[in-house]
């Protein structure tokens, strides 16, 4: 439930003595009651990240008026929001149910902060899940002929409906390169915990011929180098030799449910933040 009466800010700037006090200064000149503050400088990159949020009877003028020329001081990238706010969202799918159910249930439960205004697959398979939900359902044949047609469609949507992720619930479909250029930052995949092994058909039944003795899954960004976007959340299981094939299904799909919804939350509520090919996650 959005309380329009509690923001959220998100604040990433080269770091410099000063960061926390300058904004919290802000803050408290504008009358706000910190709730949560979370904060991370990366050795790496040199770079200030913070999520605060902020309760308060002020409105969202106010607010600006008071953080942006600190923020404009600090050379900051920096978003306010409010708490509870569901962020628009398209699902694409194939398929495979299991994370699209996963994400629908919650989502209608209301234990996942997202709006989805509509589901794209390249099968029609998933119509009557979607249904189920109530949710509008696309079915978008995909071939060579009509690819880049179909990735026109999908900027279109996110266009029209002022989406603010993408989520590839199971989408067995490589994105050009020029969509995961367009959805930088804001399109979300998962896949089986085993890549780059046992890559192709049955990545189950070969990790089973293996004896793998953990199966999982991550979430990450989609860029154009497939399945190595930064990660954003990643689950792990054991299982031993006693588990046959359809266990081991089972298992993983479970695992790729769990993770995939996780990512999404926290992307929702604005907790992942990108630097450079790694995330900061504040959970």
């Amino acid at each position: 439930m959005i309380d329009s009466t509690h923001w959220l800010l998100t604040l990433v700037c080269e770091d410099r003595p000063g960061i926390v006090h300058a904004v919290t200064g802000a803050i408290a000149e504008a009358q706000g009651n910190i709730t949560e503050l979370q904060q991370f400088t990366s050795t790496e990159s040199a770079r200030f990240f913070m999520r605060v949020q902020v309760q308060s009877g002020f409105d969202r003028s106010i607010f600006e008026h008071s953080v942006a020329p600190v923020a404009e001081s600090l050379g900051a990238t920096w978003n306010l929001d409010y708490v509870g706010r569901r962020r628009r969202t398209l699902l694409l799918a194939s398929k495979a149910g299991h994370c699209l159910n996963d994400l629908l249930f919650r989502t209608r439960a209301g234990h996942l902060p997202i709006s989805i205004p509509l589901i794209m697959a390249n099968h029609p398979d998933l119509a009557d899940l979607a249904a189920f939900y109530s949710v509008p359902f696309e079915h978008v044949d995909v071939t060579p002929h009509t690819k880049e047609e179909v990735e026109r469609q999908i900027l279109d949507v996110v266009a029209e409906h002022d989406i603010e992720l993408v989520v590839l619930a199971r989408y067995m479909q490589i994105l050009s390169p020029e969509l995961c250029r367009a959805l930088e930052g804001r399109a979300i995949n998962i896949h089986h915990s085993f890549l780059p092994g046992f890559k192709g058909a049955n990545p189950y039944r070969q990790a089973h011929a293996r004896g793998v003795k953990l199966i999982g899954a991550t979430a990450h960004f989609v860029t154009s180098a497939l399945d190595e976007g930064p990660i954003i959340e990643q689950n792990v299981r054991r299982v031993d030799h006693s588990m046959g094939v359809s266990q081991l299904v089972a298992m993983g799909q479970e695992q790729e449910s769990r993770t995939l919804t996780e990512a999404v939350k926290l992307f929702a509520e604005h907790r992942v933040m990108l630097d450079g090919s790694r995330t900061v996650i504040f959970s």
